[in-house]
């Protein structure tokens, strides 16, 4: 199944983009794709609704928005330098372990919104990632069951603003969590529709020209380790995000750097999955 949210910002209501195409408005059944529902086995309840025909549904006009295609989660996990071209790019090492960082999710954002220029922002930069949500509650688990916590997958772009992430001090964070620092979408696949999430492309273009282009098989670190090992460090709760790393041709690892600036378009996307556009916008 594709999951949807559609509507204004803030206001979304749940939907399922059909094999056909037509997008259908769950609402009438469903409150949202938040915590509750991956975790009170919304996905097969949804899943029936859909195999009878989706009763009292209407479809959705594809013009109307898509925002996020779940509800703002409890956390958004990300890796760091989880390729190795693009460890090399930084020239910043190469990790032994999985680089976790955190994004604040107020910088959650839907698959065509505007990326806004933060104040004071000189180096904004994207990053192409696979992103996976949590599906049920994961503590200490195996890298062998790994997946069986996986909810589905999505496309996602982990904008960064590179002064103040390198060029301050501290943590990444704050590099990281500009408000529409974390566009996802345009949809969520559920897992059973994804073979392999080692066998995926991925891909950013800015205002048409390729800058990266990868294969999610070179992650140093599979999404069945990085699960296991986040795992480890804190509880990851139904709905919650892990983005899994980028691979190389980010704008900081050019020679000369070739930072995002108002007006140009970025589009991100991975195989199976979709596709994000963001335009960037000056701050407001």
């Amino acid at each position: 199944m594709k999951l949807i949210r559609f509507g204004e910002e803030g206001r979304e209501e749940p939907g399922v983009v059909l094999p056909d195409g037509r997008r259908v408005d769950a609402s009438g059944e469903f409150n949202d794709y938040d915590e509750g529902f991956f975790a009170m086995g919304g996905l097969e309840s949804l899943a029936e609704w859909v195999d009878d025909g989706c009763p009292g549904g209407k479809e959705v006009d594809p013009a109307v928005r898509l925002g996020p295609p779940i509800e703002r989660p409890s956390k958004l996990v990300c890796i760091g330098k989880n390729y190795l071209e693009h460890a090399k790019e930084l020239g910043e090492g190469i990790p032994s372990e999985p680089t976790i960082f955190m994004k604040a999710t107020s910088a959650w954002s839907g698959p065509s919104d505007d990326v806004i220029i933060p104040r004071g922002s000189t180096k904004l930069d994207y990053e192409v990632e696979l992103a996976l949500v949590i599906g049920r509650t994961a503590a200490y688990i195996d890298e062998r069951e790994a997946l069986d916590y996986v909810a589905g997958y999505s496309a996602f772009c982990d904008f960064s603003e590179r002064v103040f992430q390198k060029e301050m001090g501290g943590q990444w964070t704050k590099g990281k969590s500009a408000d529409s620092f974390a566009p996802m979408g345009p949809w969520l696949v559920t897992a059973d529709e994804i073979t392999d999430a080692q066998k995926l492309r991925l891909w950013c273009k800015v205002n048409g020209e390729f800058r990266q282009d990868g294969w999610t098989g070179d992650m140093m670190f599979s999404v069945s380790q990085l699960l296991a090992y986040v795992s480890r460090f804190m509880t990851l709760l139904p709905g919650d995000v892990l983005a899994t790393g980028t691979p190389s041709g980010v704008a900081m690892g050019m020679n000369p750097p070739r930072y995002l600036q108002a007006g140009d378009f970025v589009e991100c996307g991975v195989e199976g999955l979709g596709a994000l556009g963001q335009r960037v916008v000056a701050y407001r």
